[in-house]
């Protein structure tokens, strides 16, 4: 960077004198159109329950969705994400529920496509941890997750989704080789215009623990994630993932978490040209969410966490505040 000039004459300040001067040369821009809204799906009909460590944050009935959607569509905010909490009742070591064409997430997508066309967009995690009586993203055998064993099952689930109208399937298994296998079996199936959002840096972190009450899977999760999910001290290999993900045909790619994994976001977008996505997490939710109620900090941090997202390079956020700052940008 070559600066010219010196105080006296150089007066940074001036710049920022004025609202309208602070505006005129701002350089990342917040808005709606960044914005991803979770939702989370119940079992039965007519309820809407909180999730006690997420505070504002509720799981809906299929038929309880529209109360969202209709609010989402209202503000314009492009795309909902939807994660299913399913019954114990539901869940085996196989996580088959996954490819139950009435499974929560099945049934809304169906509502959801034909009650709104495509006024919003809808994506979809491709996980098994939300069916697995382990609570782990992959099968599990003798303490081991199969990678390849899993995408099989990863394949059928996307194919699944992708009939009942999902417009965009986010696997966020980080099992190795997925992303080309779904890519090949969407585009011989006729799905070539379903989108990828690949998580393709997803973290094995300790933000994760809020919504793994959401869905239903904290109480069950055996062991922990670290043989699949990455090491937070690497940043490097974040981009080798990046790179294969890519390679295999991802449209866009998802940083997770967010704010601790600015640094990634940044290498991310400096060094591929494709859109980087950024998940600000249930643990992260939950802290400011927890920290406002208690004046410890004002709304307006929300806000300002999003556009450090903007601000490193993020082309949107999923955010459980997205209607929250919709509402507020309208």
């Amino acid at each position: 960077m070559i600066i010219t000039g010196k105080y006296p004459n150089l007066r940074l300040r001036r710049n920022r004198k004025t609202d309208w001067s602070r505006r005129l040369v701002q350089e990342n821009n917040l808005s709606v159109n960044d914005l991803i809204l979770p939702i989370f799906i119940v079992d039965g009909k007519n309820k809407i329950e909180s999730v006690k460590s997420m505070p504002g944050i509720y799981r809906h009935t299929v038929d309880k969705i529209p109360l969202i959607i209709d609010r989402a569509v209202k503000y314009k905010i492009p795309m909902v994400a939807l994660f299913p909490h399913t019954s114990s009742k539901l869940k085996n070591n196989s996580g088959l529920e996954a490819i139950n064409e009435n499974n929560l997430i099945c049934k809304a997508i169906r509502l959801i496509k034909k009650k709104y066309k495509n006024k919003i967009g809808i994506m979809c995690d491709v996980a098994l941890d939300p069916y697995t009586s382990h609570g782990h993203d992959g099968l599990l055998e003798k303490g081991k997750i199969l990678n390849d064993e899993t995408i099989e099952i990863l394949i059928r689930q996307s194919l699944l989704q992708a009939e009942m109208g999902c417009d965009v399937i986010a696997p966020s298994d980080m099992m190795d080789g997925r992303i080309g296998k779904i890519r090949k079996a969407l585009d011989k199936n006729k799905f070539q215009n379903v989108q990828i959002l690949s998580y393709a840096a997803k973290y094995a972190s300790s933000f994760y623990g809020p919504f793994r009450e959401a869905v239903g899977s904290k109480r069950s999760l055996k062991g922990d994630k670290k043989t699949y999910q990455m090491d937070f001290n690497n940043s490097a290999e974040a981009l080798r993932e990046i790179a294969l993900d890519i390679k295999e045909g991802a449209d866009m790619v998802m940083i997770k978490p967010g704010m601790p994994y600015l640094d990634i976001i940044k290498s991310a977008k400096e060094n591929f040209k494709i859109p980087i996505l950024a998940y600000q997490v249930s643990g992260e939710y939950s802290m400011i969410k927890n920290a406002i109620n208690k004046k410890i900090v004002d709304k307006n941090i929300i806000i300002e966490t999003l556009s450090a997202f903007k601000r490193a390079g993020a082309s949107a956020v999923v955010t459980y505040f997205a209607d929250e700052v919709a509402k507020f940008l309208e």
